[in-house]
């Protein structure tokens, strides 16, 4: 058994936005460009994390996603269930029918089925908050939010350079030359 893709860019993603939240929404592109990730992937794994209510997104300029809930109220189970990741070891995905349609559990169906258990009790102990932690503790820098500014109260003058005859005598003295 081994966690896809799905899974790891999930919880990678959310670290990242969980160390930048609190300046704010984070783009999806600031995050894919930090983590190397497909914008187009983590827009599918938002939408789910969305769903799940992990995230909110905040439409329109300056917008991004922040924390659905707090750091320490979600757990790394949470995450990998929100984007459909099975956590599952039993080759038969805990149908019981491990042998065949008719046939059964195999021997070792309660081994497996066990050590789901313990992997989703290990992630579910896990908070996105002492992810987070961690990476402080490693001193991973976070950039300052850059300053959002509205439009400028200051015009800009540009001046107007008209090449074009301005009335109909001008363009016929235009045209005579």
């Amino acid at each position: 058994m081994r966690l896809t893709t799905k899974g790891r860019f999930a919880v990678t993603a959310m670290i990242d936005l969980g160390l930048r939240s609190t300046n704010g929404p984070v783009a999806l592109a600031a995050i894919s460009q930090r983590q190397q990730i497909s914008l187009s992937y983590l827009e599918q794994l938002f939408g789910k994390l969305r769903r799940h209510e992990l995230v909110e997104s905040t439409r329109g300029p300056g917008g991004g996603y922040t924390l659905g809930r707090k750091a320490e109220e979600i757990s790394v189970a949470d995450i990998i269930v929100a984007v459909d990741e099975p956590i599952d070891a039993t080759g038969c995905g805990g149908k019981e029918n491990c042998m065949g349609e008719d046939t059964g559990r195999c021997m070792t169906h309660d081994l497996w089925a066990n050590l789901n258990q313990k992997m989703i009790e290990y992630l579910d102990s896990i908070s996105l908050r002492k992810l987070v932690d961690e990476q402080l503790a490693r001193g991973v820098a976070i950039e300052e939010a850059p300053i959002k500014r509205a439009i400028s109260n200051v015009p800009v003058v540009k001046p107007i350079k008209v090449t074009a005859p301005n009335s109909v005598f001008a363009l016929g003295s235009a045209m005579s030359k």
